[in-house]
């Protein structure tokens, strides 16, 4: 199975269109003991309250730095984690922002799918072709995300920059209809509604099924509504994945009364139901 049919798989399973983003802080985390019994924990209470209500998202972004600066309990807890997680069907995104080359690049890949176990990543196409080529030429069933219009307010530094009479960002997205293969897509921040619109026409006129993933829903700013609006054209949403990672984990600090396994499934599946009431009108 490559990852455009795992996406659509897991979408028909789970019937969400969201991504849980996964990215631990000690310090928001109620529980006590060492970092990796602590983060493994608390994923694993909120994963069982999902799956007890029955709601659910349809990927897991792993923030792969949230988790490495606990060191080696850390990244221990990150197998863990995905371990949980991909048990149940979920497809796993590794968020590492990879990008290099050659022999470093090969090791990259290897650590993601072969360590790590994810099923996409997301990477950085400053180097051009050879960022990803490692993947398609040693993991071509699986997926990467290419850094495209990204969700923080200083991706206008670089990213908006005019280009042969264009911004930077649209520059990239026909980069990455020329270097199409299965299961490569585009990372777009929610929080710039304009420009996903823009960068989705490309797509659909492209006649390539390329899969969108979309972070910056909640604390970021990103409204679900906005998102929603710039996908109509796509007509089948299936492949794309719209993120909410605080929004979703340290939910209850917004829902003070609820335990935070709770709490998370409560936002989660706020979110769900916003994306459906857009679908099913």
């Amino acid at each position: 199975m490559d990852y455009l049919d795992l996406l659509k798989l897991s979408h028909t399973k789970f019937k969400s269109n969201i991504c849980f983003g996964i990215d631990p802080v000690i310090k928001n985390i109620p529980l006590t003991g060492d970092p990796r019994t602590i983060i493994v924990a608390y994923y694993e209470d909120i994963l069982n309250e999902i799956i007890q209500k029955k709601i659910y998202p349809s990927a897991i972004k792993q923030n792969y730095g949230c988790y490495a600066q606990y060191g080696i309990a850390g990244i221990e807890a990150l197998i863990d984690v995905t371990s949980l997680y991909k048990h149940e069907g979920f497809p796993i995104i590794l968020d590492i922002k990879e990008g290099d080359i050659d022999i470093a690049a090969a090791a990259y890949a290897r650590q993601t799918f072969d360590i790590f176990h994810a099923d996409a990543v997301t990477v950085s196409p400053y180097m051009g072709f050879n960022s990803i080529q490692s993947i398609i030429d040693h993991y071509p069933n699986k997926g990467c995300y290419i850094l495209t219009k990204t969700s923080n307010k200083s991706s206008i530094d670089i990213q908006d920059m005019i280009v042969d009479n264009e911004p930077l960002y649209l520059y990239v997205a026909k980069k990455i209809i020329e270097w199409y293969h299965p299961g490569i897509g585009a990372l777009i921040g929610a929080t710039y509604p304009e420009q996903l619109s823009q960068i989705s026409v490309l797509f659909i006129q492209s006649g390539k099924e390329i899969p969108l993933l979309m972070p910056g829903i909640g604390i970021q700013g990103g409204k679900i509504e906005l998102v929603m609006n710039a996908l109509k054209p796509f007509g089948n949403i299936s492949i794309h994945r719209i993120n909410s990672s605080s929004g979703i984990c340290y939910a209850y600090k917004k829902y003070h009364k609820l335990h935070y396994a709770e709490a998370a499934v409560k936002a989660l599946k706020e979110l769900n139901d916003k994306v459906a009431s857009f679908l099913y009108p």
